[in-house]
């Protein structure tokens, strides 16, 4: 399967468990993979077929600086959740949702968390 990738996207929200977290905000980073086939795309250099890059940016900003979610892990839910539904040409993502600045104690670049989601078809 092929895939289009926005790597680092920077988005301020205010998910955490804690209330200074919630109130305050901070910053978070997300990676997105999505599995699509762009064989289409490929052949006629047409974005009709293909996923816009731009409207992805902004479903991911509109989830994660629009709610608040306690956990990454429902943030990045979140996002697969979104881009699953509105983006008919993606049949997978992969979403990585990293905090650079948690408040725990200790020496590192980022907490994250990482989830793959695949489109379930009804039939």
């Amino acid at each position: 399967m092929d895939k289009i990738m926005l790597n680092n996207m920077q988005f301020y929200g205010f998910h955490g468990l804690f209330p200074e977290e919630n109130k305050l905000g901070q910053r978070f980073h997300v990676d997105v993979v999505l599995f699509a086939d762009l064989l289409q795309a490929g052949m006629s250099d047409d974005m009709d077929d293909s996923v816009d890059y731009g409207a992805i940016y902004e479903t991911v900003k509109g989830v994660v600086e629009q709610k608040v979610y306690h956990l990454l892990e429902a943030v990045a839910d979140a996002i697969a959740n979104e881009l699953l539904a509105t983006y008919s040409l993606v049949n997978a993502c992969t979403i990585r949702v990293k905090k650079p600045d948690p408040p725990i104690p200790g020496h590192y670049d980022s907490v994250a968390v990482e989830i793959h989601r695949e489109r379930i078809d009804s039939k």
